[in-house]
């Protein structure tokens, strides 16, 4: 889809069959994948939402490959068109060629009606002193949130945090700062960063702002700072 492959990229393979075959499918998942090649490992997608996906490492020398199997017309949701290595008959071709891709992009109320909440639960992590979590909760925030919006405002299609060392070269030193040690006061400034830098890249004119949560969860983040500073 981007044109971009290097000797560090997987391969998404995706393998299209008659609903008639599901089960047998199914069940023959990595018999099939190990006839693709020197299997070493392989599982399937669930922790990702996606039960349909077989993730393989193949080697050596190591090949990640993911193996997407669908019935036709779940094609049809789809982020990008695939390039057809081989179809019998052309009910795939004429399938993608009636239908578009299209990628998610993050609806910027659901950000906004989430993101307070989640400063908030970082200010009564980091009041614990449970630095770890304050942390995953920092990466997560910046990934779903952070990241996304950097793509959009840098015009590229919003890959989490993908790529951004490459595409966003003029948010790198404000990024840099939403990632924190293991330290209170690291995690404080992280967290402090990370809602300076939302708040430069929301979307206000396409929202309705929740102003109260965003003032409460900041008081509270100051005031757990201050208490656990003295």
């Amino acid at each position: 889809m981007y044109g971009e492959m290097d000797e560090y990229s997987d391969l998404d393979l995706i393998i299209v069959y008659d609903h008639a075959f599901r089960s047998e499918i199914m069940e023959r998942r990595h018999q099939i994948a190990e006839r693709l090649g020197s299997l070493l490992s392989a599982f399937t997608g669930e922790h990702v939402g996606e039960p349909r996906l077989l993730i393989c490492l193949y080697g050596p020398p190591p090949l990640h490959v993911d193996l997407k199997f669908v019935q036709l017309e779940e094609l049809e949701s789809r982020i990008e068109n695939p390039l057809i290595l081989w179809e019998r008959g052309s009910d795939i071709t004429t399938f993608l060629s009636k239908t578009s891709p299209s990628f998610p992009f993050p609806n910027h109320q659901w950000i906004e009606d989430r993101f307070w909440v989640w400063v908030h639960y970082c200010a009564t992590k980091l009041g614990r002193g449970e630095l770890f979590e304050v942390i995953d909760t920092l990466t997560f925030m910046r990934n779903a949130v952070l990241g996304p919006l950097v793509h959009m405002d840098n015009g590229l299609i919003p890959r989490g945090v993908r790529k951004l060392e490459k595409y966003a070269l003029n948010d790198l030193e404000e990024l840099k700062g939403t990632v924190p040690i293991h330290n209170f006061e690291s995690c404080y400034d992280a967290l402090k960063n990370t809602i300076r830098m939302y708040q430069r890249l929301r979307h206000v004119s396409e929202i309705s702002p929740k102003e109260a949560a965003e003032r409460v969860s900041i008081n509270f983040l100051d005031d757990v700072y201050l208490e656990r500073s003295q």
